[in-house]
């Protein structure tokens, strides 16, 4: 599956300890105005998180995750009846109350380490966004290591993708990300924003998570210069979704419409 557009995915960190926001919008209030803002600025898809996956976080119980996200949802269903609504969690039982409360896309970190998450996955017919992961966001990144890491992240999302068709779930229901930041050095991170397009090889949405991450602070002085660059080097291979903090400041690459032939 390919979309003609991309779509720019919103982040909303309901969280005291994000890496880049953690307690800007942990208010649910703060949260909700947060998410409007984002779509006034040109988000398709608002991905709202409950639980902090920054290099070294600590996971947080199923109960807190969704006493977080679930109010937030409510509220903008009520604002929002026509923007996809993602949540990002690993776990199946988060996943289950937040599609009933009316998200409608399951944005997976851990790659579907949760067994019960295809359960829910095929009771509803939910979006997921398969992403790769070496580690858990606590120990992530202490000395994470790859023979060759686009073969090796590629061949992950592969099996696991097709371990889900095993299981029913529809292609047109999977996007798939590298997953910039989770388990990757400097250099791996790198390795993978330049052969981004490999991975359209694999027939799916390429959604990328790069917003003012380390690797791109390790290059650039301003992370959300550097988060526009990077942004442009990802249009120009194809990719599907970008998920960033600032919407606004992409303007410019918000006009972009370039993609693979």
């Amino acid at each position: 599956m390919s979309l003609d557009v991309p779509l720019w995915m919103g982040i909303v960190n309901i969280t005291p300890d994000s890496f880049s926001d953690g307690g800007l919008f942990f208010d649910t209030s703060l949260a909700v105005k947060h998410a409007l803002r984002l779509v006034q600025d040109g988000a398709d898809i608002i991905d709202l998180g409950g639980e902090s996956t920054r290099p070294g976080s600590e996971s947080v119980p199923a109960e807190e995750e969704l006493k977080r996200v679930l109010p937030v949802i409510e509220q903008l269903r009520k604002h929002l009846p026509d923007i996809p609504l993602s949540v990002d969690t690993a776990k199946a039982s988060v996943a289950e109350k937040v599609l009933e409360a009316g998200a409608d896309i399951i944005n997976d970190v851990s790659g579907l380490a949760d067994p019960g998450m295809i359960i829910v996955l095929q009771k509803t017919g939910a979006g997921y966004c398969l992403m790769h992961t070496q580690g858990i966001p606590k120990t992530m990144q202490n000395n994470p290591q790859y023979g060759d890491v686009v073969e090796e992240v590629f061949d992950f999302l592969k099996q696991k993708r097709s371990m889900m068709f095993d299981a029913g779930i529809s292609p047109d229901s999977i996007a798939v990300d590298p997953g910039l930041g989770f388990g990757k050095t400097f250099s791996h991170n790198w390795q993978l924003v330049e052969n981004i397009a490999a991975f359209h090889l694999l027939g799916a949405p390429v959604l990328v998570g790069h917003s003012r991450k380390r690797f791109i602070a390790e290059r650039f002085t301003d992370r959300d210069e550097g988060t526009r660059q990077v942004t442009r080097q990802l249009l120009e291979s194809g990719v599907s979704i970008l998920r960033v903090h600032d919407i606004g400041g992409h303007d410019i690459e918000r006009n972009i419409r370039t993609r693979l032939t």
